[in-house]
């Protein structure tokens, strides 16, 4: 493909303005290859910039192309003229026709954090699809990309470029789960036995659900408001993890906040008798952000375990903390990923989650009808277009 030819892209211009647009193909850049884009999940950031014009204190202030959970073919690498076969390889590694994962956020992988491993929090990252930084990083809704050789992850020949784009998302998972054994004090609880809460049934509080049955936690149990969903986690893959579900009353917000935290406990207290624990759960993860979660998170938390906090949601809240601190219950953040794609795509291939992907992928939407895509993902579809499916995970593909 020559660098005159043109590319389709979904740009958000503002709030709810998006526009299907030609844009000339993007030129490499010295360790760049070009990627066609084959799949690109919509996640809740996504959403956010689209019905907002911004994601939290992070707004756009030019035309962005959203999109950061993507898998594609890798068409032209540094070295190779147009015209070249299939097959050819680039000092990168990569070959014309590879299929591969997308890892979106760039470090500048020379800062303490990025050289000691943790690149997530390099301050000067620039992520695909994030207004945080300006100019902006277009992300992957478009046909064809450049991105770095050494952020595109090999798929092998049994991953589908469905599951290529749920290994964003099961990266966030595994780093919530990595991060649950080595954060904090003590020698900690291994995984394979224990006991686990995942708050929140979205695609990433269900891949997290399945990635702890699969490293041998005993008893997993996912909550969520949503009965739908619900239904969907326990039958997940075929009912194979054995995910026990908690329908999470829909309440009003109580007036003060002694009875928020209150019935926060509660309902805590009734998720763990529900599978007959006492005392709580060995590791707690949030997958929503909301506060009344992460609230009964903390008193869902067996003394001496950990509470992690997968979502992102509001920036200021109000926690029990005498309640975590006084059971020494450690509160653990997760900032995306950090050294997380090959496991995810290793545990793709490894067959052991098999069938996930076709639960999770509720939807398939061809980049062409980007507002159809959001809508779904929103939960907002016009008549008929859902299919009669509850929208889990909106997979556009190009």
């Amino acid at each position: 493909m020559s660098s005159s030819e043109s590319i389709q892209a979904l740009v958000l211009h503002g709030a709810k303005d998006l526009r299907l647009e030609l844009r000339p193909q993007p030129a490499l850049r010295p360790g760049e290859v070009q990627i066609a884009v084959k799949a690109t999940g919509l996640c809740g950031s996504d959403l956010h910039y689209y019905h907002h014009g911004r994601n939290g204190n992070f707004v756009i202030q030019a035309p962005l192309v959203l999109g950061h959970e993507a898998s594609g073919v890798v068409t032209a690498v540094p070295e190779i003229q147009d015209g070249a076969a299939p097959g050819s390889v680039s000092s990168s590694g990569l070959k014309i026709g590879d299929r591969v994962a997308l890892e979106v956020g760039i470090p500048c992988r020379s800062c303490s954090l990025c050289t000691t491993g943790r690149y997530n929090l390099c301050p000067k990252l620039s992520f695909k699809s994030s207004a945080k930084t300006f100019p902006h990083a277009d992300g992957t809704l478009q046909t064809v990309i450049s991105h770095p050789a050494s952020m595109c992850h090999e798929l092998p020949e049994n991953v589908t470029f469905e599951q290529g784009a749920l290994v964003e998302p099961l990266a966030v998972s595994l780093h919530g789960i990595n991060r649950s054994q080595s954060a904090g004090s003590g020698v900690g609880v291994p995984l394979v036995g224990s006991t686990a809460l995942v708050l929140g049934a979205g695609a990433v509080g269900m891949l997290t659900a399945a990635a702890l049955s699969v490293a041998g936690v005993s008893k997993v149990v996912i909550a969520d408001i949503d009965a739908p969903r619900l239904k969907i986690a326990a039958g997940l893959a075929g009912g194979k993890y054995k995910l026990k579900t908690f329908l999470l009353p829909r309440r009003a917000p109580a007036p003060t906040i002694e009875e928020t935290l209150a019935g926060a406990q509660g309902l805590a207290t009734e998720v763990c008798h529900s599978v007959g624990l006492e005392s709580g759960f060995d590791r707690v993860f949030e997958c929503t952000g909301v506060p009344s979660c992460v609230q009964m998170g903390i008193f869902a938390a067996t003394a001496g375990g950990k509470l992690v906090l997968v979502g992102m949601g509001t920036p200021t809240q109000t926690l029990p903390l005498g309640a975590a601190a006084l059971r020494e219950v450690d509160i653990i953040g997760v900032f995306r990923y950090a050294n997380c794609y090959p496991a995810a795509i290793a545990l793709f291939a490894s067959g052991q989650l098999d069938g996930v992907a076709e639960d999770l992928v509720t939807h398939r939407v061809p980049l062409t009808d980007g507002e159809m895509a959001f809508r779904l993902a929103a939960n907002q579809p016009k008549d008929g277009e859902d299919g009669g499916r509850v929208p889990v995970k909106v997979v556009v593909t190009s």
